[in-house]
C-alpha cells in the first residue's frame, strides 16, 4: 500500500510538473497579443497587466513557477509578445531574459516639430512634453551638433525598431547614430561640391519636398534652386511662405503672402532659410545631393494639373508657364 500511495503522488507531482511547465497557459486558442511591462514595475504589476488583458489562464502556476525561476525579483521593462498557446515556461524564460518584441517606429510626412512629438509619443511611453522639452533645449541638442530649429534635421524618415522601453535621450541617441551613418564619406563630399553643409542640404531637401512629391522630379527642382544660390538670386520658394505664416491650408500663394516679416520669407531674404520647413525624406535629400545640372532658373506648376512642373530658363518664359497655369486655375475656380 504504501508503495501504491507513493507511486501515486510521484504520478500526480509528475502529472503537475508538466502542467506546470509544458501545457499552454498563455492565449490558450487565442491570437498572439503584447505584454506591456512599464519602467519601475513588480511582479504583481505583471500579473495584474496579465489578468486585466485577460492573457493567462492560470496565475497561480505561473507565479509558482516565477517564483521557482527566480522571476519574481527579476521583472524587466519592456513590450513582450505573448504567443498563441504559451507555456508557462516559455512565458517566464522570455520574460526573465528581457527578450523584447521591437517597436517598428516610422515617421514620414512631418511638417513641424510637434508633429513628430505627436507621432513618437503615440508609440513610446514617454511622459506628455518629454521629449518635447528635450528637442526645445538648445543645451541638449547643441549636443548633435544642432539648434533648436535645425534638430529635426537629425530624424530621417523610416522604419527603425526600438524597444519600447527606450527613454527620449536614448532614442535622441539612436536617431543620431542613424544621421551619421547616412552621412557617410561618399554623402558628405557630394555636399561639400555644391558648397552646402549636411544641415543646407536637409533645408534645400525640406523646400524640394515641399514643392513636389514627384521622386522623378526632385532633381531637377533642387538645380533650380541651386542656380539661385550659386547666382544669389532669391530663392522665391512659395513653400517658405507657407512656413512662415503657419497657415498650410493657403494653396495659392498671392502678392500679400510675400510681405510676412519672417527669417523663411525667400521672396525678401537671400539665401537658405534658417531651417527646414518640415522634414525631408531620403529621396529629397538624395535629389539634392544628385541634383540635375541645368539653366533653369523658374518653374512653376503644369496647366495640366498632373503634379509636374513646367520650367523656364527666363522671367519672360516663366511668365508665359504662370499665365498658363493661372487660367487653368480660374477655371476651375481656385482661389
Amino acid at each position: 500500500m504504501v508503495m501504491i500511495a507513493v507511486s501515486m503522488i510521484t504520478v500526480s507531482i509528475t502529472f503537475y510538473g508538466y502542467q506546470l511547465v509544458r501545457t499552454p497557459n498563455f492565449q490558450v486558442d487565442k491570437k498572439d497579443a503584447y505584454l506591456y511591462i512599464p519602467q519601475g514595475a513588480n511582479f504583481k504589476t505583471v500579473l495584474d497587466s496579465l489578468k486585466a488583458r485577460d492573457l493567462v489562464q492560470n496565475t497561480v502556476s505561473f507565479a509558482f513557477l516565477s517564483k521557482l525561476l527566480k522571476y519574481q525579483d527579476n521583472v524587466k521593462p519592456g513590450r513582450y509578445l505573448i504567443k498563441q498557446n504559451m507555456t508557462n515556461l516559455e512565458a517566464v524564460r522570455m520574460l526573465r531574459a528581457g527578450l523584447q518584441s521591437p517597436v517598428r517606429l516610422t515617421f514620414n510626412s512631418v511638417r513641424l516639430k510637434q508633429d513628430l512629438v505627436e507621432k513618437v509619443s503615440k508609440e513610446l511611453p514617454f511622459q506628455a512634453g518629454e521629449f518635447g522639452k528635450l528637442l526645445n533645449d538648445p543645451q541638449v541638442v547643441k549636443k548633435y551638433g544642432f539648434d533648436t530649429t535645425t534638430i529635426v534635421s537629425m530624424f530621417l524618415p523610416n522604419t527603425y525598431q526600438v524597444y519600447w522601453n527606450i527613454s527620449p535621450k536614448q532614442l535622441l541617441d539612436r536617431m543620431h547614430k542613424e544621421y551619421k551613418k547616412f552621412w557617410n564619406d561618399q554623402r558628405l563630399a557630394k555636399a561639400k561640391n555644391i558648397g552646402l553643409k549636411p544641415k543646407e542640404v536637409s533645408v534645400l531637401a525640406s523646400i524640394v519636398q515641399a514643392e513636389t512629391n514627384k521622386n522623378d522630379e526632385k532633381p531637377r527642382i533642387a538645380g533650380v534652386y541651386i542656380n539661385r544660390l550659386q547666382k544669389e538670386i532669391p530663392l522665391e520658394a512659395d513653400p517658405t511662405l507657407v512656413f512662415a505664416m503657419k497657415d498650410f491650408t493657403i494653396k495659392r500663394v498671392l502678392n500679400r503672402h510675400k510681405k510676412v516679416e519672417s527669417p523663411y520669407n525667400t521672396y525678401k531674404y537671400k539665401g537658405l532659410p534658417p531651417g527646414p520647413i518640415n522634414v525631408p525624406s531620403i529621396a529629397s535629400l538624395d535629389a539634392v545631393l544628385n541634383y540635375e545640372q541645368h539653366d533653369y532658373l523658374f518653374f512653376c506648376a503644369k496647366a495640366d494639373f498632373s503634379g509636374y512642373h513646367a520650367f523656364a530658363k527666363t522671367n519672360a518664359q516663366h511668365n508665359r508657364n504662370a499665365r498658363l497655369y493661372h487660367r487653368a486655375l480660374n477655371m476651375r475656380r481656385i482661389k
